[in-house]
């Protein structure tokens, strides 16, 4: 009897054994080919087998009546690597930027001009309300007119001005206006391998208004492709008209003014009449920016805050990069460069991106160096300056002269190095991480100055005295390095 029990007990622990092993080989072969398709996916935006890069240009150019949009190809292969799409928008004075939304979070940089912007998060509050402006600037129907101002409430306007970052999370609706007095350029990267974008690694837009023409599309290099005209077209085009009706319960004349192609318009329109809305404190954001409370907040409210300031409904979406004071690096000789990353503005942790926003004086050298743990997109705002790029097999990759408007990627772990022209150089860079981190190859912080000297003696077949030069002869230079007048 007992070794029949003992029988029985033995068979069943190693029928538990065998379901047991078979469940985790199921979750295994499971969890395999989730990672096998998001690594799919992940490899194609990544496959970084760069033999060549080059400075480059906006190749697609779409006309709207109140601006410009400007389009790199994101099927080139250095943004392939680094998976992102590379924009950039000129709005006209007393112009808007129709509504829409996209799958994948994108960071701008305002090159020029200042407007507003309202970011639309699902599920927040409208915590602006008013009594006294208009229900909708200019588009108030005949017979609403002269029946007084209506009330009117939504979600925060925001002021942009120059040399601001701004965040945009992936799927939240937003639009921009020009109400300055010059035209507004924002310079813009789409991070197509973002977790949030689950499609595909194209550029897409929602757009809730508005529409391509198609005589507004053109070319700017030969043999490239034109972007689908089904990217940007409003998306209300396709739904039954009194299907929108009875969903918003207005009558479906104005659905189907919704409707209505108007591609001629564009992207970007014109204002017919100046739009007022309700818009926070100006001053009082600007004074906090520069590091000062607002008129009658103390400074400990500054500092401590009330813990509700940072959730997504309240968050900080901009911050500006032209502080001289703010600067994060800073030489005499050499320039500045700030840095925006999740610690200056807690939103880029969930977009997982930042930038950064460089002057170098003439001659001044960026340090050799490589981002450890992002890809880098970098924008020559003014100025000119030489790039050198070497990848893992010691190849050069680059070694060019790159000028005013375009653009370049450097892939991680690459090592490169800028020297800037005679007239200097301005530089604005995007990374595809929210903390990012460079490891630099000269300087007062760097590898080489980090190592014993009998490392670099027989590392390099040189003397002690020459290993220490190689280690010390820059001093206390870090990041930025200026020109050196050589006596050896």
């Amino acid at each position: 009897m007992a070794f029949t029990t003992r029988l029985l007990l033995a068979l069943l622990l190693s029928a538990f054994l065998l379901s047991a092993t078979n469940a985790v080989r199921d979750y295994q072969g499971q969890q395999a080919g989730q990672q096998g398709e998001r690594g799919t996916r992940l490899t194609e935006a990544q496959q970084c087998r760069l033999t060549r890069l080059t400075a480059s240009q906006p190749t697609n150019r779409i006309e709207s009546e109140g601006g410009v949009t400007e389009l790199w190809d994101e099927n080139e292969e250095q943004f392939q690597c680094a998976g992102v799409a590379p924009m950039r928008s000129v709005i006209r004075r007393n112009s808007l930027s129709l509504p829409n939304f996209h799958p994948m979070p994108r960071l701008v940089y305002i090159e020029r001009g200042q407007g507003l912007i309202g970011i639309t998060y699902p599920g927040c509050a409208e915590t602006f309300q008013s009594q006294s402006q208009p229900f909708q600037a200019g588009r108030e129907p005949r017979e609403e007119r002269g029946r007084g101002r209506r009330s009117d409430q939504h979600q925060k306007v925001h002021r942009i001005r120059q040399g601001d970052v701004v965040a945009l999370p992936a799927g939240a609706a937003h639009w921009c206006y020009n109400d300055g007095e010059e035209e507004l350029v924002a310079v813009s990267v789409n991070d197509l391998n973002h977790r949030s974008n689950q499609l595909d690694q194209n550029l897409r837009a929602f757009y809730l208004a508005g529409g391509v023409p198609e005589s507004g599309r053109q070319q700017t290099q030969e043999g490239q492709r034109l972007q689908s005209r089904q990217r940007f077209q409003n998306i209300f085009r396709a739904f039954d008209a009194e299907l929108m009706a009875e969903a918003f319960n207005i009558p479906a004349e104005i659905v189907r003014r919704m409707q209505e192609e108007q591609s001629e318009r564009g992207l970007i329109v014109n204002v017919r009449e100046g739009m007022r809305m309700i818009r926070p404190d100006e001053e009082g954001e600007f004074e906090e920016e520069q590091g000062r409370p607002r008129r009658g907040q103390q400074w400990w409210e500054e500092a401590t805050g009330n813990g509700l300031e940072e959730n997504i409904c309240t968050m900080k979406i901009r911050t500006n990069l032209e502080h001289r004071t703010q600067a994060d690096i800073f030489s005499r000789q050499a320039g500045k460069i700030n840095h925006v990353n999740r610690q200056k503005l807690p939103i880029l942790k969930y977009m997982d991106m930042s930038a950064s926003r460089g002057t170098l004086y003439p001659n001044a050298l960026l340090t050799p160096h490589w981002s450890v743990n992002s890809h880098c997109v970098v924008y020559v705002q003014r100025g000119e300056a030489q790039v050198q790029v070497v990848d893992h097999s010691g190849q050069q990759v680059m070694n060019d002269r790159v000028n005013q408007g375009e653009m370049f990627v450097v892939p991680q772990y690459f090592v490169s190095t800028v020297r800037a022209g005679q007239n200097g150089l301005e530089f604005v860079v995007w990374r595809t991480g929210s903390e990012p981190m460079n490891s630099q190859l000269a300087g007062y912080t760097s590898v080489i100055r980090a190592m014993p000297i009998e490392v670099l003696t027989n590392a390099y077949q040189i003397s002690p005295n020459e290993a220490q030069r190689l280690k010390t002869n820059r001093g206390g230079e870090s990041f930025l390095l200026s020109p050196q007048r050589r006596s050896f």
